[in-house]
C-alpha cells in the first residue's frame, strides 16, 4: 500500500530503531547539528520514519505572504523582500505555519534545487526575478533526500553548503541572488549501491546505521504493526494521536530549555577528551558533540549537559568520522565512550 501524507505509518509507532529515531529528534530540536545520514539495508523503515515526521513537528512563526516563510524572531536572517517591506514602513505580520517534510527528487538539477534568476527580465526591466527552488521550500523545514549517495557530489556539496551557512546564494551571468535556506538536511542511503565521499560524510553533524532486526520477537511485532496499519490507516493513525501530539511537545519543552543549557568547562572536558580518544581530527567533532549532548539533555528534560547525554550522541557524532583500515568492517568501539568518560 502507498502511504500518503494523512495515512503515514506513526514515527511512534516504529519498532526499536532508537538511535535513528534520536538522531531525527535531536536535529528538530537544535538544527545548528548539522543534519543527519541514515544507512541501512532496505526495509529498515528509514524511509518511514523521516516522512512520518510530519506528524509530529511543531510549528514556527513565519512572515505573513513572505515566499520563504522567514522567521521574524531574527530580523538579521529576514530576505530582502521582508526587510524592504520594514525599510518601507510596513509592519510585517506573523502567521503560525507548520514544519514540512520536503523531498528532494533524486534527478533535481541545480536550477530546480536553488532556483533560477531570469536574465532576460532582469535585462529588460533592470530589476531582479527570481523563480524559487527546493531549498526556498526547504527554509525552515526538514530536506529529505532519499538515496543520497546516488546524487551527483555537486548537488550534495550545495545542499551542505547552504545547510552550513542558511543562506542559498545564486549568481548567473554575473547577476546574484540570496535568500535565507535553514533547514535540517536528512540524507537515507543503502550502503550496497555506493557511499559517500569520506569529505561529505564528515558534514553531516550525525550519522546512524540501522540494521533488520535479529529477534523473532521483535520482527513478529514488526509485521504486526504493519499489517494492522494496513488493514486501516485512518484508524491507526487516529489511535496514535495523543501520543504524536505528546511528542510535539517535548520538542517544544526541548527547544525552549536547549537554549538555556550551558556548555560548561565540565561538558566541553567531555566532547574533547572523547574527541582525542578517537583521533578525530579539527573542531567540528567537538562542535557537535557539544550540541548534541544538549539537545539531548534537553530532550530528557535536564538543565545541564550530563555523561549520559555524551554517551547518548558519541555513536552518532564520531562513527562516521573515524577513520578505518581498508576492509575493516567492526562497527563503533562505544565501550571506549564509557571508559573515556568513567575517569572523569
Amino acid at each position: 500500500m502507498e502511504e500518503t501524507e494523512a495515512t503515514l505509518f506513526p514515527f511512534t509507532k516504529i519498532v526499536k530503531q532508537e538511535k535513528m529515531k534520536r538522531a531525527l529528534l535531536l536535529n528538530v530540536i537544535d538544527p545548528t547539528i548539522g543534519g543527519v545520514l541514515i544507512k541501512g539495508e532496505k526495509g529498515t523503515a528509514k524511509s518511514t520514519a523521516v516522512r512520518s515526521m510530519e506528524q509530529f513537528l511543531p510549528s514556527r512563526p513565519a512572515v505573513k505572504g513572505c515566499a520563504y516563510r522567514c522567521d521574524p524572531r531574527f530580523p538579521k536572517r529576514l530576505c530582502a523582500d521582508c526587510k524592504a517591506r520594514i525599510a518601507a514602513g510596513e509592519k510585517l505580520e506573523t502567521v503560525n505555519v507548520p514544519m514540512k517534510v520536503v523531498e528532494l527528487p533524486l534527478n533535481a538539477t541545480e536550477d530546480r534545487v536553488s532556483g533560477t534568476l531570469d536574465i532576460e527580465y532582469i535585462l529588460k526591466t533592470g530589476k531582479k526575478k527570481f523563480e524559487p527552488g527546493i531549498l526556498a521550500s526547504a527554509n525552515g523545514n526538514i530536506l529529505y533526500v532519499d538515496e543520497i549517495n546516488l546524487l551527483d557530489d555537486h548537488i550534495i556539496d550545495l545542499l551542505l553548503d547552504s545547510a552550513a551557512m542558511g543562506v542559498n546564494y545564486v549568481e548567473r551571468e554575473g547577476v546574484s541572488f540570496s535568500h535565507p535556506a535553514r533547514f535540517v538536511l536528512v540524507g537515507t542511503m543503502n550502503p550496497e549501491e555506493g557511499n559517500l565521499r569520506p569529505q561529505l560524510l564528515d558534514r553531516f553533524g550525525l550519522s546512524v546505521e540501522v540494521e533488520a532486526e535479529d529477534s523473532i520477537e521483535t520482527r513478529m511485532e514488526v509485521i504486526k504493526r504493519r499489517i494492522a496499519f494496513d488493514a486501516d490507516p485512518e484508524a491507526y493513525v487516529a489511535a496514535e494521536k495523543d501520543e504524536l501530539e505528546k511528542l510535539t511537545r517535548k520538542i517544544e519543552d526541548a527547544r525552549k530549555l536547549v537554549k538555556k543549557i550551558p556548555a560548561d568547562d565540565d561538558a566541553v572536558r567531555m566532547a574533547a577528551k572523547i574527541s582525542m580518544n578517537y583521533n578525530m581530527e579539527g573542531h567540528r567533532a567537538d562542535i557537535t558533540l557539544i550540541r548534541a549532548a544538549r539537545a539531548n539533555a534537553a530532550l530528557e528534560g535536564r538543565d545541564k549537559i550530563a555523561k549520559e547525554d555524551m554517551e547518548a550522541v558519541a555513536a552518532l557524532v564520531l562513527a562516521h568520522r573515524v577513520k578505518k583500515r581498508a576492509f575493516d568492517k567492526s562497527g563503533f568501539d562505544e565501550a571506549g565512550v564509557r571508559k573515556c568518560l568513567a575517569s572523569m
